[in-house]
């Protein structure tokens, strides 16, 4: 069968060679895909700034539904939605200026680094470490995840923190 190649913003794979990827990476679907994954990142604002200046789509208010959903050129935002996003840019904002309006404590990746290690140190050694920190941790697992990686959406399966309780283990005894 050969090797394949796997794109992750398609999500679909066909056998790797230099005719194939060619024609997958220029083609229409691929960028459009690829937009699309970039568009999950954009600032609150900017979205928003795109949304005002963007006429309603007639069908999407009329049936709910677009035949050329997030490539439309219209806007498929209602009232509301507009409204949700303006109050967001507004919370984003007092939280940026107001350090006591924050719904959490910052942390850098380097700090949350730094506690890892002498997490695993102490599970190595057979010691445990009862601080502040970990006390808190324990009544939010969430939080043991640096606050950077939360605000991701859609991670790949790979990138995922595993789940509260742990993964859990399936038993198959059939093969085949």
């Amino acid at each position: 069968m050969g090797k394949r190649y796997y794109c992750d913003y398609c999500d679909r794979s066909f056998q790797d060679n230099m005719h194939n990827r060619k024609k997958h990476l220029y083609g229409v679907q691929h960028h459009r895909s690829k937009k699309a994954w970039f568009d999950h990142f954009r600032d609150t604002a900017a979205i928003l700034h795109d949304e005002e200046n963007k006429k309603p789509c007639r069908k999407f208010l009329q049936t709910g539904q677009c035949v050329f959903g997030n490539n439309c050129r219209f806007s498929h935002m209602s009232e509301r939605d507009m409204e949700n996003l303006r109050m967001q840019i507004e919370d984003e904002r007092r939280s940026r200026e107001d350090p006591e309006h924050r719904v959490s404590p910052e942390r850098s990746v380097e700090e949350w680094l730094s506690r890892r290690e002498k997490k695993r140190a102490a599970l190595k050694c057979g010691s445990v470490l009862k601080d502040e920190d970990e006390e808190d941790e324990a009544h939010h697992p969430e939080d043991d995840m640096p606050p950077h990686f939360l605000h991701i959406p859609d991670l790949p399966p790979s990138l995922l923190p595993p789940p509260p309780g742990g993964w859990k283990e399936t038993f198959r005894t059939e093969w085949g």
